[in-house]
Formats: C-alpha cells, structure tokens, sequence
C-alpha cells in the first residue's frame, strides 16, 4: 500500500477518522491544562579553607585550595538529600522537590543547590532557604566533632538563588505522547473499517448444489460436456421412441 492508496482510504473513511482526529484534539488539550509548568530555581556555593590555613596565603581563602573539601562538599550534598533533611527544610517552609549535587565540571568543591516546583514565588524562596540551611548544617558537622572556629571550613555562595525558569521538557513529552497515541488509534480504526467493508464486498465463488446443471436430467459432471446428449441417444434409442409412443397412447 503506497502513500495514495493511505491517502483515499483516510479520505473515504473519512467519518471514522475525524471523530478520532477531534477526541486527541481533547486529548492533548486535556494534559496541556492538567499537566502543570514546573519552575527550577538554582544557586552555586563554594567550600573555603579554614582560617588557620589560609594564613600562609595572607588569609585569602580562594589562593588555598584541598582536595579534602570537594570531598567534605560531596558528604555535605548527600546529607542534604537524605529524608532527615527534608523533613527539616519542610518544617522551615520548603516545598516542591529540592537537590544538592557537586556542580558537573567543577574544577573545586562547587556545590549547585536547587528546587523544583510549581510556583515561581515558592520556589525562589525555597531555595533561599536551602542554601542557608546547607551553610547551616556545615557548621554542625564540624561543631560536633569540636573543630575549632579558626579551623572551621567556611561557604561562600558563588551565584545566589536564581529567578525560576520553566522547565517545560516534560510537559511537552506528554504532550506528543498524547497526540501520537491518538493519531495512530485513529489510523488504526479506519483501516480496520476499511477492511471489514472490502471483506464483505467480495462475496465466495459460487458452488451448485447436487443435481443442479445447465439442463434437467444431466448430473453435476455433464454440465458443459456437449458429447453428454449424444451418448445418452445412441446408447437408449429404442426405449426412448417406446416411452414416447406410451406417453402418447390413450
């Protein structure tokens, strides 16, 4: 089947096609207002060395550089998503979905903090509050193992909370999910359409019943053998004129 052959079958079944055609309309404009616009909102924060070991570099902390901090920034992240942290940034007033990573590419312990969510005002907020509370809980790791303040690790953020961005990626994957699902039922409908009424255009071959031929007394095998007749009246000639002379005898 070549494309104009797809072409006047869509055309001719045309009634089976629209009404599918209408109902993915609804569809697709179904999950468009039900699906909602998720907004991300991101900061960048850093891990700097400690006081007393910035000395030596006249207490610049960016010219004194561990690789044990990206590792404390790595421990730090996966404290952050663990449920005890999410239980306390709900009660601090969080919502939508929040992340701590190490920043991909990161040449040093650069942390992204971000929240996911539906409301752009929420989820600025929410990650305002974040980024204090990973700043916050630095702090506690070191208190409880009785760091001294000059020998603390500090943070510093690089970028604060940015302004939401929609994230529309999967809003729109629902959205061809939901029209090529439609459109292809649609299709599928009207060719099975098209091919019950092709199946019942086409009738069987005809078959004759017993003893049904072209002329009365001639079986099923004689029907189009013109030696049949001649056979029969050179074999029963005699009786043949008999039974005519009795037929006709009062």
């Amino acid at each position: 089947m070549d494309l104009a052959e797809i072409w006047r079958v869509m055309r001719r079944r045309w009634y089976v096609l629209l009404p599918g055609l209408l109902i993915t309309a609804a569809l697709t404009a179904a999950v468009y207002l039900l699906v909602p616009v998720e907004y991300r909102s991101q900061s960048t924060v850093t891990l700097l060395n400690s006081k007393k070991a910035t000395v030596a570099f006249d207490g610049n902390p960016f010219l004194s550089t561990q690789a044990s901090l990206t590792g404390m920034a790595d421990g730090l992240a996966r404290n952050l998503n663990s449920d005890d942290a999410k239980a306390d940034l709900k009660s601090l007033g969080v919502t939508g979905v929040h992340e701590a990573k190490i920043a991909d590419n990161a040449l040093g312990p650069y942390m992204w903090l971000s929240v996911v969510g539906t409301d752009q005002a929420a989820v600025l907020k929410s990650d305002e509050i974040l980024t204090k509370y990973a700043e916050k809980r630095l702090l506690e790791f070191q208190t409880q193992q009785s760091v001294t303040p000059d020998a603390m690790i500090r943070m510093a953020t690089i970028v604060p909370p940015q302004k939401p961005e929609a994230q529309t990626k999967a809003r729109l994957q629902f959205l061809i999910m939901a029209g090529a699902l439609g459109f292809v039922l649609s299709l599928v409908a009207t060719f099975f359409v098209e091919a019950r009424k092709r199946r019942g255009a086409s009738p069987g071959k005809h078959r004759p019943a017993p003893g049904e031929g072209g002329e009365s007394g001639e079986g099923p095998g004689d029907a189009g053998d013109p030696t049949a007749t001649l056979r029969m009246t050179v074999a029963h000639p005699a009786g043949s004129a008999a039974g005519s002379r009795t037929a006709g005898s009062p």
